[in-house]
C-alpha cells in the first residue's frame, strides 16, 4: 500500500466518510442498492471485542492447494494436511484464521461445499482456531475454471490463485441473482456457529485495475449479508488508500473495521492511529511481508501493544508459491533469500526459529 502517498487522502476520508457514502457521484450504483441499516453500533462492535482473545492468526491455504477451488472442492479437500498444519498454528499459540472461499465450488455442489465448510470448522475447532470466512475476492487470475486446477508455475507467486467470481463477473449483474444465493445460502447455514470470528464479504474490492467497477458488487455483497443478519460481525478491509468511494463505503457499513497493510512500522502506526477514529475494534487482517520490511519482528509487537488482531498472510510454504515476493519470480523456482511470506516449511519445521519464539510469546504459549 502507497501509505505515504495516500495518508492525507484517508484522513479526509475518515472525517468526510458519511458525505462520500451517501453522495457517491456514480447516482447509478449508489441508487441501485439500498443497504439496510443493521451495522453493529460501536458500542456493540467493542464490547464483542471485548469477549475475543487477542486475535492472532493467518491466511490459511493448505500447503496442498494452489488455490480456494483446489482448496474446497470434493476431489481435492485435504483434511488431512489441514488437520496437520492447523495443528502446527495451534503449537504456536495461534487462534484465528482467515479462509477463502469459492462461488465455484458452492455451484458444483451446495450440500458438498458447506458439508466440507462444517469439517473445516470442526478441525480448527478442534486445534482452538476459530476462522474468519470471505467471500469474493478481486486478485490475481480473472477466470476461476472448476476441475482440475493447474500445477504451481515455478517461482511465482500465487501462480494459480483465481478470483471470485471473477473478470467480467464481478460486474456482470446478471449473475448477481445466482451469487446472492450463494452468499445467503452460506451465511444462513452458519449464522449462529460460534467457530466462525467473522463474516470477510470482499477481499481487496477494484484490485486488478477494476477500481470503482466493483462497487455494485460490493454494495449487494452487504446487502445480503445484512438481510441474513448473522450473529457475527461483517466486515470488507479497506487495502487501497486512494479508492475513495470503495474505502468510504466499506468504512460505513463494517461492524469491525478491518484492513491491510503490507508496510514498515512507523507507516502501519499511522494507519492504525487513523483507524482507531472511527471507534470501532480494528483487525489487520494481512500483513507481514518480509523483503518489504513488515516483519513479525517488528510488525507484530506493534499490533499487540495496539490490541489490533492480526493476520499475517501465509502459514505453510506450498503451492500457492508465496514464499516468491508478488513482483520478484524466480524462473528456475529455487528458495528465496529471504521468504516472502509464510512461517512454516511443509515437514513443520520453521522458515525462522525466531520468529515462531516471538509469535509464541506473544501469545502467550511460553
Amino acid at each position: 500500500m502507497q501509505i505515504r502517498k495516500y495518508f492525507f487522502v484517508m484522513l479526509v476520508l475518515l472525517s468526510t466518510g458519511d458525505v462520500i457514502a451517501q453522495k457517491n457521484k456514480n447516482k447509478k450504483t449508489a441508487q441501485a442498492v439500498t443497504i439496510p441499516a443493521k451495522v453493529w453500533t460501536v458500542e456493540k462492535a467493542n464490547n464483542w471485542y471485548k469477549e475475543q482473545k487477542w486475535i492472532s492468526g493467518a491466511n490459511f491455504l493448505p500447503s496442498t492447494a494452489i488455490n480456494q477451488l483446489e482448496m474446497w472442492q470434493a476431489e481435492t479437500f485435504d483434511p488431512e494436511t489441514i488437520d496437520r498444519e492447523l495443528g502446527w498454528a495451534k503449537d504456536i499459540g495461534m487462534n484465528t484464521m482467515r479462509v477463502y472461499l469459492h462461488s465455484v465450488a458452492w455451484k458444483q455442489d451446495p450440500a458438498g461445499f458447506k458439508k466440507r465448510i462444517d469439517q473445516y470448522l470442526g478441525i480448527a475447532e478442534k486445534h482452538g482456531i476459530k476462522t474468519i470466512l470471505l467471500f469474493f475476492d478481486d486478485c490475481w487470475n480473472k477466470i476461476p475454471e472448476p476441475g482440475k486446477q493447474p500445477p504451481p508455475k515455478p517461482g511465482i507467486h500465487n501462480s494459480g490463485w483465481v478470483q471470485d467470481p471473477g473478470d467480467p463477473f464481478s460486474n456482470d449483474t446478471t449473475r448477481f441473482q445466482e451469487l446472492g444465493r450463494y452468499v445467503k445460502d452460506v451465511l444462513t447455514h452458519f449464522s449462529h456457529d460460534k467457530r466462525i470470528l467473522l463474516w470477510d464479504l470482499y477481499n481487496e474490492p477494484g484490485n486488478s485495475d477494476k477500481k470503482e467497477s466493483s462497487m455494485p458488487l460490493l454494495m449487494w455483497v452487504f446487502k445480503w449479508a445484512r438481510e441474513v443478519n448473522p450473529d457475527q460481525p461483517v466486515s470488507a478491509g479497506i487495502w487501497a488508500w486512494d479508492f475513495e468511494k470503495l474505502n468510504a463505503f466499506q468504512i460505513q457499513n463494517s461492524d469491525v473495521i478491518t484492513y491491510h497493510d503490507y508496510e514498515e512500522p512507523q507507516w502501519h502506526q499511522r494507519v492504525i492511529d487513523l483507524l482507531k477514529t472511527t471507534g470501532r475494534p480494528l483487525i489487520c487482517t494481512e500483513y507481514m511481508a518480509r523483503t518489504r520490511n513488515s516483519r513479525f519482528s517488528n510488525v507484530l509487537p506493534l499490533l499487540k501493544s495496539e490490541n489490533v488482531g492480526a493476520i499475517n498472510w501465509g502459514l505453510v510454504a506450498g503451492k500457492s508459491n508465496t514464499i516468491y515476493a508478488w513482483d520478484t519470480p524466480m524462473a528456475d523456482g529455487s528458495e528465496p533469500l529471504e521468504w516472502f511470506h509464510d512461517i512454516f516449511r511443509k515437514d513443520g519445521t520453521p522458515y525462522r526459529k525466531d520468529e515462531v519464539d516471538l509469535i509464541k510469546k506473544l501469545n502467550d504459549t511460553n
